[in-house]
């Protein structure tokens, strides 16, 4: 009885994290290219993916709050983006460069 209850909420629990999740999408790489108006990431899965920037849009670096000059073609980074149809938006733009990701390790 208690493997027949199991399931159920198991189930209704990866729907939750699921709904909880949004529409929102990461987006993990290194910037190909940036502009006033977008970042070009090459994905850890070698793809090219675009993501529009706005003036909601917040950047953080490991030392704390930048801003879209701070970001530079070769930086890692962590996207997260909002869908907006077929486009990507994005809320939050956390990045450290090579450098200062090498003198945290």
């Amino acid at each position: 009885m208690k493997k027949i209850l199991t399931i159920p909420v198991l189930i209704s629990l990866f729907a939750l994290m699921a709904y909880g999740h949004g529409n929102e999408v990461h987006v993990i790489g290194k910037v190909a290219s940036i502009s006033k108006t977008s970042i070009t990431v090459l994905t850890l899965k070698n793809e090219t993916k675009e993501v529009l920037i706005n003036d909601k849009t917040t950047f953080e670096t490991l030392n704390g709050p930048a801003k879209v000059d701070d970001v530079k073609v070769g930086d890692r980074v962590v996207i997260h983006a909002d869908k907006d149809g077929e486009k990507l938006v994005a809320h939050t733009v956390r990045f450290s460069s090579e450098k200062s990701a090498a003198k945290t390790h």
